[in-house]
């Protein structure tokens, strides 16, 4: 008989304080964001579009946080990974679209089990990321 440690669902709660966060650091350095939290199964817990970021800033985070959460991975860890000569040149999402801006999703992990993935668009690449990168150190 096996034994398994139960993990604790990425929770509307945890969604919402992902979202307050990502804003917060955004807002700190005076960029507009849009931010999408999924959880484990790919389901949309919360989002929040900032009507002064660019008009597609809600799509691309949605996006971002739908390639982190299908690869398990950072999608600021993939850029290399996109260049010409590399192994692949686009990244296929959830909405059957390639992925344009890649940095800025992702994953959520509890107990060293992914629960979920966070999205941030508006900002540079970089940017996003670091927001992201924020929100999820504060559920730690």
């Amino acid at each position: 008989m096996s034994t398994t440690t139960a993990v604790a669902p990425l929770t509307i709660q945890d969604a919402e304080a992902l979202v307050a966060a990502a804003r917060r650091a955004a807002e700190a350095a005076g960029v507009a964001v849009s931010v999408t939290v999924l959880d484990a199964g790919g389901h949309l817990l919360a989002f929040r579009r900032d009507d002064r970021a660019v008009l597609i800033s809600g799509e691309t985070s949605t996006r971002k946080a739908y390639t982190a959460l299908q690869l398990d991975a950072p999608t600021a860890d993939l850029v290399a990974a996109v260049q010409p000569g590399a192994p692949f040149h686009t990244l296929p999402t959830a909405l059957d679209r390639p992925l344009l801006f890649i940095a800025g999703g992702v994953p959520v992990r509890r107990d060293g089990r992914l629960i979920g993935a966070v999205g941030v668009g508006g900002g540079a690449p970089e940017q996003d990321h670091g927001f992201a990168v924020t929100a999820v150190e504060t559920l730690a």
